[in-house]
């Protein structure tokens, strides 16, 4: 069997994995609310977000792949190795912030794994001095900057609608209020779930194209079907597993939440996440219902929300896509120094 073929069928299925633990560790975005207000069990929620993640591949277009496979990494250098080592970084680096509970994003940690790997092959066959000719540096000022608008967004829309509600609802008492977000929260839950299958399982299909593309499996940077489907369903199987010590942080670590406050930091995330999808960039779900959650929290008071705990989450982000980058780097290292490959 030819060798090319056997090395791009294992990077897919790494791909695939990864997108399976984004799904896995991310599950505690789509249910945290869902679960922490009491609305579904556990077990529940998870399936609930599981299906509407696998919905999104109904629905939308790949340019969030796109953006991915050759927006960021400059497609002339990239090789399966290169792919190989950056899949590896992003998996270490997502499994060592499941561990300790964090709620990182594995967006980021795909990418940073992805970049890193490229600039230590640049460094292998170019010189360490023109490490950063592998990115396309365009793209990553403009996903790093969606590391702060993002965020900031989720908790902007979160809190105008929580004003919004205690304006609509001022007069009701709070068990009716209670009643009715309850039943709100399933469809919030729903459209969050959605958007992040939306955006995040397409992170993958932009990796598996890449592969495709670079080992000459397809001609132009065309997702091909059977791997939208493939990613949809490896993402939706993930979440459906849980991810039980990051939905304790989000649901009920970082702020207390009620069915409203669910309602409007899910709303408010789904449309956080809808919009850039939209503009074909790739954002950290994470990093989007976290601020959220804040959002939510700080309309009673800032002291409502943990800052503390959001503070560790802060440090977690920031060292995402220098660490996945480390990560991816130093396994192109080892598959030059092992195979002499790159």
């Amino acid at each position: 069997m030819d060798s090319t073929f056997i090395l791009v069928a294992l990077i897919v299925a790494v791909a695939l994995a990864f997108d399976y633990i984004n799904g896995f560790h991310d599950a505690a975005n789509s249910i945290a609310t869902i679960v922490a207000t009491r609305v579904l069990n556990p077990l529940h929620a998870v399936v609930w977000a599981g299906v509407w993640n696998l919905m999104a591949v109904f629905v939308l277009d790949t340019g969030v792949a796109s953006t991915v496979g050759k927006g960021m990494v400059d497609l002339k250098i990239v090789t399966p190795y290169v792919i190989l080592a950056g899949l590896i970084g992003a998996i270490t680096w997502n499994l060592a912030t499941w561990w300790w509970g964090l709620p990182s994003s594995s967006s980021h940690a795909l990418l940073g794994g992805y970049g890193g790997a490229a600039m230590a092959k640049v460094a292998l066959t170019q010189g360490f001095t023109n490490s950063f000719n592998a990115l396309v540096i365009p793209g990553w000022v403009k996903m790093i900057s969606f590391i702060v608008i993002a965020p900031v967004l989720g908790m902007t829309v979160a809190y105008l609608l929580m004003v919004i509600v205690y304006w609509i609802f001022r007069n009701s008492t709070p068990n009716k209020v209670d009643k009715w977000f309850r039943g709100l929260q399933l469809a919030s839950s729903a459209i969050f779930s959605f958007s992040h299958g939306a955006n995040d399982a397409q992170k993958t299909m932009g990796i598996i194209t890449s592969v495709l593309f670079s080992a000459g499996y397809i001609r132009d940077f065309v997702v091909p079907k059977e791997v939208i489907w493939a990613a949809y369903i490896a993402i939706a199987a993930g979440t459906m597993s849980g991810g039980w010590r990051i939905v304790r942080t989000m649901g009920a670590r970082l702020t207390r939440l009620k069915p409203k406050g669910g309602f409007c930091a899910e709303t408010a995330a789904a449309i956080s996440i809808l919009f850039p999808t939209y503009l074909h960039m790739p954002v950290s779900t994470t990093h989007v219902i976290a601020g959220s959650i804040a959002g939510v929290g700080s309309i009673h008071r800032l002291k409502a929300v943990r800052w503390g705990l959001a503070t560790n989450i802060l440090w977690a982000w920031i060292m995402t896509i220098p660490a996945a980058a480390g990560v991816g780097g130093f396994c192109m290292f080892l598959i030059w120094a092992l195979a002499g490959k790159s």
